[in-house]
């Protein structure tokens, strides 16, 4: 896993931007003429298994303001068998692909995600999510800071530690415009239409931007002598050697695109969702890189209280601070954080996190 933004917690009065108030959403009101809605995108492998945290989140919403679409594996249903939640209740899209990690079908289902929510023109907002995100806040402080925000938050940045950048893609996709982050972003409608519009790039991807996969990888005795992170160098025969670029899609194509269509300067070039990252004490060992589990004592008040109490985060390699605002105003960095354990999950349910239990949702 490559070397992460470094996230700093704040001074020590960070904790009290969460109590600032947030600019008002905008006035203007969707095509549709009711309340604008902030559309929720769960990109899971089968069912949500944190649909009881999600399901309290929704209930302590407003009826209206939100939607639910969830992108599963093909054939997967989700109904009183497989989900405790009727807000999840044959949501899944009618048209899905079976997604493997650092393959294009990732970003095949975003895109799916995307233009199914793209139908409602009462959708404003674009929340990508995945099967272990939680809320760290109530529906109604996750809405008002959507809202406010007329951009969208993408996590984008130049790295220039890794030979990800594969020369075929140009001339559609130029070094200068090669941009990494987290796959997690909230787009504005606009941004998501930009996404699902987008083919040339789309193309460039399918063909350049795949991770190569070691026999180590799948268990076997390995033949892949690493040079450094993202290439590898793979014996064809005795004498004669092939370079391969380590390219994983997601990690690339929604930041790429936006720089090469010139959208940068209309996002907050950050994530809201908090991930932590186990990290090797050795700096040239980036194999251990590794988003970490919350399980339930690591998912304690004070914990996610030093998560939202994170104002700035760090971007060394473009020796750049991202400030989290929302326009001009403070805010805490993070909305959402992963990867949560379902007794994590029930600990932020304790807590009040996100509002009370239904606790037939756990018979």
């Amino acid at each position: 896993m490559p070397p992460r933004p470094t996230v700093w917690a704040g001074p020590p009065h960070a904790a009290l931007l969460r109590t600032q108030p947030l600019p008002a959403p905008p006035s203007a009101p969707p095509p549709s003429g009711g309340p604008a809605r902030v559309a929720f995108l769960f990109l899971v492998r089968a069912g949500v298994p944190l649909d009881f945290l999600w399901d309290a989140f929704f209930r302590n919403g407003e009826e209206g303001k939100f939607s639910v679409y969830v992108h599963s594996a093909p054939g997967f249903q989700l109904d009183r068998t497989t989900t405790g939640s009727s807000y999840f209740y044959g949501r899944q899209l009618a048209r899905s692909v079976k997604v493997a990690w650092g393959e294009p079908t990732m970003v095949e289902a975003e895109r799916m995600l995307f233009a199914a929510a793209l139908e409602d023109p009462a959708n404003q907002r674009f929340v990508l999510l995945s099967d272990s995100c939680v809320p760290l806040y109530n529906f109604s402080y996750i809405y008002t800071y959507l809202m406010a925000s007329t951009k969208s938050f993408v996590d984008s940045f130049v790295d220039k530690t890794e030979k990800r950048y594969n020369p075929s893609m140009s001339p559609v996709i130029l070094k200068d415009k090669w941009r990494k982050g987290s796959q997690w972003v909230a787009l504005t409608r606009r941004h998501a239409e930009v996404v699902v519009g987008d083919k040339l790039v789309l193309q460039v991807f399918r063909r350049h931007c795949k991770m190569v996969v070691t026999k180590a990888l799948l268990g076997q005795k390995p033949n892949y002598r690493r040079l450094g992170f993202g290439l590898r160098r793979k014996q064809i025969s005795k004498g004669s050697t092939r370079m391969e670029h380590d390219c994983i899609p997601d990690e690339h194509y929604v930041q790429t695109l936006f720089s090469i269509n010139g959208h940068e300067n209309e996002l907050e070039r950050r994530t809201l969702t908090y991930t932590s990252w186990n990290q090797s004490s050795d700096p040239k060992d980036k194999m251990t890189w590794h988003p970490m589990t919350f399980e339930y004592e690591s998912a304690s008040p004070e914990q996610i209280n030093s998560i939202k109490g994170i104002d700035h985060v760090n971007y060394q390699m473009e020796h750049r601070t991202e400030w989290c605002q929302c326009n001009t105003t403070s805010v805490p960095c993070f909305l959402f954080a992963r990867k949560f354990s379902y007794s994590a999950a029930m600990h932020l349910l304790e807590a009040g996190t996100v509002g009370p239990l239904k606790s037939a949702l756990l018979a």
